[in-house]
């Protein structure tokens, strides 16, 4: 939604600058001093967002949230392990993914442990195994 407006479509705007355009529009009506409103919102690509979502009194204050560590990524890959079905030891097996997973994501990790269950069962295997 908040891609950077211009020049990607041919005669008026697309609807991904129309609803940009209402959700700003929307953003200003909260500043009016008679609601409580908090706008919270998340992305991951900073550099494609158009500037007038950034402007003072819209989304005028950044926090970032790095990318998890060694240690937060093991943390994560417990949590998806937990309800997965394996032989081997979830604890020894987070920490060496987490090893080999520099730079991943939350949702970057619930993939992996996801996939691995779907080869394991296009596999035929009754649990997830090392390869």
């Amino acid at each position: 939604v908040g891609r950077k407006r211009g020049g990607r479509s041919f005669g008026g705007h697309s609807e991904q600058e129309n609803t940009l355009n209402q959700l700003l529009v929307e953003m200003d009506g909260f500043n009016t001093g008679q609601t409580n409103v908090v706008v919270l919102a998340a992305t991951n690509r900073m550099d494609i967002l158009d500037k007038a979502l950034l402007r003072p009194g819209r989304f005028d204050r950044q926090i970032y949230v790095p990318a998890p560590d060694i240690k937060g990524r093991a943390s994560i890959f417990k949590v998806h392990l937990q309800v997965l079905k394996t032989l081997l030891n979830k604890n020894e097996l987070s920490r060496k993914m987490a090893a080999l997973t520099p730079g991943f994501t939350g949702a970057d990790i619930a993939n992996v442990c996801n996939e691995a269950a779907l080869i394991a069962a296009r596999d035929l295997h009754a649990d997830i195994i090392w390869k």
